[in-house]
């Protein structure tokens, strides 16, 4: 199978050489393809950061002892394995299993190593599109619809996303679904980078890339994040953490569509299409001096919300519970159960999860691994598992007082009519942060209609 130029853009190559030093015979084949070859130290051991693009592992069999062979390293480390050095397979079956088909001699050329490749890309690709979530998309509720409706308006074009959200509520799903919408930018890679997570000496390698020899350590090319986006659709996560020095830097790339990687005189020209996400108002950054002006322009193109687990209601909620039980439990395990409870679905509609979507999966995981322990809905274990959702949540049976929250409404909006309804001094007037107090406006239906006229 011939792979297009830019899945091979999208590839990560490990090598494991031992005494046949192969590294830098492979770099010298699958550089040259945009391909990033990584020399790895031990087997068993894989570098701790996440791996954002498909990885192959080139390993020569003189890495690992003899009898180390008939272990699954593919399904142990997530990627499968091209050895190198092997005996024919039909000489020494015993060595060499039938599952591991891609088997290359010690003096491999080139040709020979990209026809492995190409035999593997499909299965690569294919595992690439799947993505991480594991849940279907549930969007029952007005909110979703809505939000569905303007992501197939825009989805098809190259314009900036910003999509606002707040914590776990399931921006980089939606993110995803601008990438596979996409006919021209839905056919190559989806890189998503947490911005908050970028330590900032590693800023400019990380996203620019480096070239050989650029540092001490330096032993082969890196293509950064903006690189390996190319073709496809590059999601930067936490955008309203990403300190002003650095703001700077990415805003010259989105300008120039063009980046010189560390070490490097030759630019390198960019195409992909961004989608951007924060939980933070980046407006009022603006205004603070925390984010820039320019660089929210350039990002802004293209604004939607994403809509809080509460905002959706409990249909939603439960159907994502079904969802996540249904993938931990099997399509067979969860369909041989009786349905849903009616006291579970009321439980679950009217708790409230301080960290939407991601808090619902994490109470999901807990009930099917309880479900699988007893073989059936039980209420007695199953019920105390909301209690820890947050203090004071609902689990179905508990009910706070109306004429409290009465009171505390009223408080909330004489508060922020006195603060002139911004949220940040309408917190700190009473003492709270402005989270909680998201989180009580929304607990209490206030909307910004209710505000006195000027």
């Amino acid at each position: 199978m011939k792979a297009d130029r830019w899945a091979y853009e999208t590839l990560e190559v490990y090598v494991w050489e031992g005494k046949y030093e192969i590294a830098d015979r492979v770099a010298r084949f699958l550089t040259p393809l945009g391909v990033e070859v990584i020399r790895a130290g031990a087997l068993d051991a894989l570098p701790a950061e996440p791996r954002v693009k498909p990885c192959i592992a080139v390993i020569s069999a003189s890495a690992i002892g003899a009898a180390k062979f008939t272990l699954d390293w593919e399904a142990a480390h997530g990627m499968p394995v091209i050895w190198v050095g092997a005996p024919d397979r039909e000489v020494d079956p015993g060595r060499f299993p039938p599952e591991y088909a891609h088997i290359l001699p010690h003096d491999f050329t080139g040709a020979d190593l990209r026809t492995q490749i190409g035999k593997l890309m499909p299965q690569l690709l294919a595992a690439a599109a799947t993505g991480p979530d594991v849940a279907d998309l549930v969007a029952g509720s007005p909110a979703m619809l809505q939000l569905m409706s303007q992501v197939d308006t825009y989805a098809d074009f190259g314009s900036n996303v910003m999509l606002y959200g707040e914590t776990g509520a399931g921006k980089e799903r939606i993110a995803r679904l601008f990438h596979e919408r996409n006919t021209t930018y839905g056919k190559g890679p989806f890189v998503a980078v947490n911005c908050g997570a970028i330590p900032d000496g590693l800023f400019e390698s990380q996203f620019f890339g480096h070239a050989k020899g650029a540092f001490t350590g330096a032993m082969f090319a890196h293509r950064g994040y903006f690189e390996q986006a190319t073709g496809g659709t590059l999601f930067l996560d936490e955008i309203g953490d990403l300190p002003l020095f650095q703001q700077v830097k990415l805003l010259r790339v989105l300008e120039e569509n063009a980046l010189t990687r560390l070490g490097s005189t030759m630019p390198v020209k960019l195409d992909f299409r961004l989608v951007a996400a924060t939980n933070k108002d980046l407006r009022e950054a603006v205004s603070q001096g925390r984010f820039r002006a320019d660089l929210y322009f350039r990002l802004a193109v293209i604004e939607l919300r994403i809509p809080s687990l509460e905002d959706r209601g409990a249909a939603d909620k439960v159907g994502l519970l079904v969802s996540f039980l249904r993938h931990m439990l099997g399509p067979a395990g969860f369909d041989a159960l009786p349905p849903l409870p009616d006291w579970l679905r009321g439980a679950v509609g009217t708790a409230f999860f301080i960290g939407n979507v991601r808090e619902l999966r994490n109470l999901a995981e807990r009930i099917g691994i309880t479900v699988q322990q007893c073989g059936h809905w039980d209420e007695a274990r199953i019920r105390p598992l909301f209690r820890a959702l947050r203090p004071g949540a609902f689990d179905g049976t508990e009910r706070a007082d109306p004429r409290g929250d009465a009171e505390e409404r009223r408080r909330i909006i004489a508060a922020l009519d006195a603060n002139g309804w911004r949220r940040q001094d309408t917190a700190a007037c009473l003492g709270i942060s402005r989270k909680v107090l998201w989180e009580k406006m929304r607990k209490f239906q206030i909307a910004d209609s209710e505000a006195e006229p000027a």
